[in-house]
């Protein structure tokens, strides 16, 4: 069974993730698209094993069953094909790429004509289709453009770039063997802001890490910002829809501190205004923001897709999820994390101020916000049955801390009456509960997940 999750559909190459899974696949999305009209298709991919040999195979199965097909020239971020879907017309685009998962990993990403994730739908109806006919295959008629450099001039078309020469400060990136490899060198050039680059060259290895820019991963870019006295450290995951940041003083800043961050600067200094969209899993201080600025805030289940559904019907000013994917109302329905990036160099100029200050300035006007995630390794069924026993349950109090509301929108979340909050979430394709919790002090945070492994076990 071929099933797609929060993000594609992802798998061990050789084993799920073979040219068969993928032609077939390829076919079914072709037959879909062809029955709603569809007639051309822009194909990418990143730098992991025989991702440019699968996007060739795709382009060949559209091409065969009739489709104009352009495929990337070259490895590209999944932003740049998103961009190139809508930019060049076409009605649908893939994308190679497992994202921030191991080297063993490859996946098959859908985008619609939007240039954002396909919607539940779509990848429903492809799903269905999974095998039900022949794969064409035979006919190689595509052609090849740059869709990095297309997607770096729309970059810098939103920015006045005399801000990046306000002062000098110092900036490493770490592109984590990937896609980003050379990207803010491009973006940043005849501009005050010296990049520093790590982890520099394509590794379809990832140097022996998950290519994903969480804390524990990023340790010599902490290093470094600090070795170099520098002003910020950046990291993109795999295919850079998501973005991990380091502060001067080289500790890792939360992927909720960055939703934060972004968010008032999207509707404060930039003056984009829309609703908010947060996932069931993002910090409260969105909705404490959302509040202050007068704006509409929407909760979805967790996944960027139900983000960009959102993104399609209505204004959107700023939309997210706690994994540092984050979208943007002037931009693409689609997680950005170059963009989010720049973003965060135009704020450090424009408040002239360390990383860390603006931090605490977000902490005096909005309250303290400390978060923790961890994923456990459960037998068989156990993390989706103690979610399902939670959700039946009438409790009032976990931990010390009383009930407000409880959430049932994706797995099962306790909000209590500080607006802290527990949420626990069974995968439903590996066997896994991931643990999440957020609270005014990391005291309290570590103690609220604590007691939620203590149900576990």
């Amino acid at each position: 069974m071929i099933k797609f999750g929060t993000d594609g559909f992802r798998a061990i190459i050789g084993q799920e993730f073979t040219f068969e899974n993928v032609e077939k696949i390829a076919q079914a999305q072709a037959d879909s698209l062809k029955e709603r009209g569809g007639k051309k298709v822009v194909v990418g991919y990143d730098t992991r094993f025989l991702s440019e040999d699968f996007a060739l195979a795709v382009a060949e199965v559209f091409s065969s069953n009739g489709f104009e097909v352009i495929v990337s020239k070259g490895h590209c971020t999944t932003p740049a094909l998103s961009y190139a879907v809508l930019s060049l017309k076409a009605d649908e685009g893939v994308m190679i790429t497992a994202s921030h998962n191991g080297y063993k990993y490859n996946g098959y990403k859908i985008k619609g004509s939007y240039g954002g994730p396909a919607t539940v739908e779509i990848i429903k109806d492809v799903e269905d289709r999974i095998g039900k006919t022949s794969v064409n295959k035979g006919k190689k008629d595509f052609q090849f453009l740059d869709l990095t450099t297309h997607y770096l001039e729309k970059v810098k078309s939103y920015f006045d770039y005399s801000i990046f020469k306000q002062k000098e400060i110092k900036l490493v990136h770490d592109p984590m063997f990937a896609t980003s490899i050379g990207i803010y060198n491009k973006l940043l050039e005849n501009t005050f802001i010296d990049v520093i680059e790590i982890n520099h060259f394509k590794d379809p290895y990832f140097g022996g890490h998950h290519p994903e820019p969480i804390d524990k991963n990023l340790s010599l870019l902490k290093a470094k910002v600090v070795a170099t006295e520098s002003d910020i450290g950046i990291a993109n995951d795999g295919d850079s829809d998501r973005v991990g940041v380091v502060s001067e003083s080289g500790e890792f800043v939360s992927t909720q501190i960055l939703y934060a961050l972004l968010l008032l600067h999207t509707v404060r200094n930039r003056k984009f205004k829309g609703s908010v969209v947060k996932t069931v899993s993002t910090t409260y201080l969105a909705d404490r923001i959302a509040k202050k600025e007068g704006l509409t805030i929407h909760k979805t289940p967790v996944g960027f897709k139900y983000v960009a559904d959102i993104m399609l019907k209505e204004t959107v000013a700023f939309g997210g999820e706690e994994s540092g994917g984050y979208g943007f109302g002037f931009h693409i329905p689609e997680r950005d994390g170059i963009l989010s990036g720049m973003l965060m160099l135009e704020m450090l100029m424009l408040y002239g101020k360390p990383l860390n200050e603006i931090i605490k300035d977000l902490f005096k006007e909005f309250g303290e916000a400390h978060y923790k995630r961890e994923d456990l390794k459960v037998e068989g069924s156990k993390g989706l049955d103690l979610v399902k026993s939670l959700k039946e349950k009438d409790i009032k109090e976990f931990a010390g801390l009383k009930v407000k509301e409880k959430d049932t929108t994706d797995g099962v979340k306790f909000i209590f009456e500080d607006d802290s909050w527990l949420l626990l979430r069974a995968s439903g394709t590996e066997p896994v509960l991931r643990i999440y919790a957020e609270t005014p002090s990391l005291k309290i945070t570590e103690k609220l997940i604590k007691e939620a492994k203590k149900l576990v076990e």
